[in-house]
């Protein structure tokens, strides 16, 4: 919190600016040339908050994260701006004008409410965080919508707000906490929180949260950005017991109809692999709805059918090789065909990707992608590429 104290003032600012583009194998020599005329601490501070609006770019874009002030944690921790963004887009759809926004963080989501105009109060009992976020709501003129306060969230009376967002904390000392209730406050509490919330109310929960904790009231929302699994949100005053999966960038919704499970059928010519978020989500069973198929093994998530009806929900490949596992006879069918740019893709298998490669060595102008799975309970390798049309991921 001294460090950004002493970064926000005129000098720190302009040595911001200075360090800006750093590259960090430079910063050695940067932190030398620039300590002959600034103060040490200030330099270090400096270089430090550089580098991670550096990492930051990826989640919220150089523009934001070049005015943006970060911690280490909030850089790990903080939404993705898409996500957020989104997030916000939904409140803002429900009639929301103002949010609780508790264990803000760096305020990543709170900027995102904010440029939708509605009003945020962002709570963190973190200092550094807390004077963070009301950092980042002044670098982005958005100080008006902002009011950020260090206090512990358990104790702040929301009332006056239309609606109530919980991002808790699932980080402790030894890694990921995968225990709703070891959540930092506890997912009880979050719930209990968001059910006063007059309008709507909004839980970020970890994407492999058992559906059994997800409370009968909550909608069970599962987001994936890029192919990349980031969260799931538990709403309160949308669609209770509802369970989507929600791919970005679109948005595209994937609803649940209630279907049962799939029949499990014999390899046909396509092989499709749906998104993670509809994996976490349990929709395997709309996605072959939609592309006439069943599933290859009754305990895992692909999908195969003899045509190709392309789904934004999952990916597609044409499956050109069906063999039992077996090293040799794949490292014989790949330098027959000459490849030599594989992807290895795995599901019900305890081989690992990059032991495969190196056994197989690929060589030759040519790529496929291969699937180490089961098929009716045997171990099983299909040899294919991405079908027309259906991007690779």
């Amino acid at each position: 919190m001294n460090d950004l104290d002493a970064l926000l003032t005129p000098a720190g600012r302009a040595l911001l600016d200075e360090v800006r583009d750093t590259d960090p194998a430079q910063e050695l020599a940067v932190a030398t040339r620039l300590r002959r005329t600034h103060p040490a601490d200030l330099v270090s501070a400096a270089l430090g908050q550089a580098r991670l609006r550096q990492r930051a770019v990826a989640k919220f874009g150089a523009a934001d994260a070049g005015r943006m002030f970060f911690t280490p944690n909030g850089v790990e921790q903080s939404t993705r701006a898409s996500v957020a963004a989104y997030r916000a887009a939904r409140f803002a759809e429900l009639g929301v004008t103002s949010v609780a926004d508790l264990c803000c963080g760096i305020g990543g989501d709170a900027i995102a409410l904010a440029r939708r105009g509605i009003r945020v109060l962002a709570v963190d009992r973190d200092p550094a965080a807390a004077a963070a976020a009301r950092a980042n709501a002044g670098a982005l003129g958005l100080g008006d919508l902002i009011e950020v306060r260090e206090a512990d969230v358990t104790e702040v009376a929301t009332d006056g707000y239309d609606a109530v967002f919980v991002d808790p904390a699932r980080r402790g000392g030894r890694g990921r906490i995968f225990d709703p209730e070891a959540y930092a406050p506890p997912l009880s509490w979050a719930v209990a929180a968001a059910r006063t919330a007059p309008r709507a109310a909004a839980l970020k929960v970890a994407p492999g949260i058992p559906h059994e904790a997800v409370p009968a009231d909550a909608e069970a929302e599962f987001l994936s950005d890029g192919g990349d699994v980031k969260e799931a949100v538990l709403w309160f005053g949308t669609a209770p017991g509802a369970v989507r999966a929600t791919l970005l960038p679109g948005p595209r919704t994937l609803l649940s109809r209630a279907l049962p499970d799939p029949e499990v059928r014999p390899p046909g010519r396509y092989l499709y692999e749906p998104d993670g978020a509809v994996v976490r989500a349990h929709l395997v069973a709309e996605v072959a709805e939609e592309v006439g198929g069943g599933l290859l093994d009754a305990t895992i998530a692909y999908v195969t059918a003899d045509t190709l009806r392309p789904t934004p929900y999952a990916t597609a490949y044409e499956i050109t090789d069906l063999l039992p596992f077996n090293v040799k006879k794949l490292k014989a069918l790949l330098r027959e065909r000459g490849v030599g740019v594989l992807t290895v893709k795995k599901r019900g298998s305890a081989v690992e990707p990059e032991e495969l490669r190196r056994k197989v060595k690929p060589q030759g102008p040519n790529s496929a992608t291969v699937f180490l799975t089961r098929v009716a309970g045997a171990p099983t390798m299909l040899v294919g590429h991405p079908a027309p049309d259906a991007p690779a991921r």
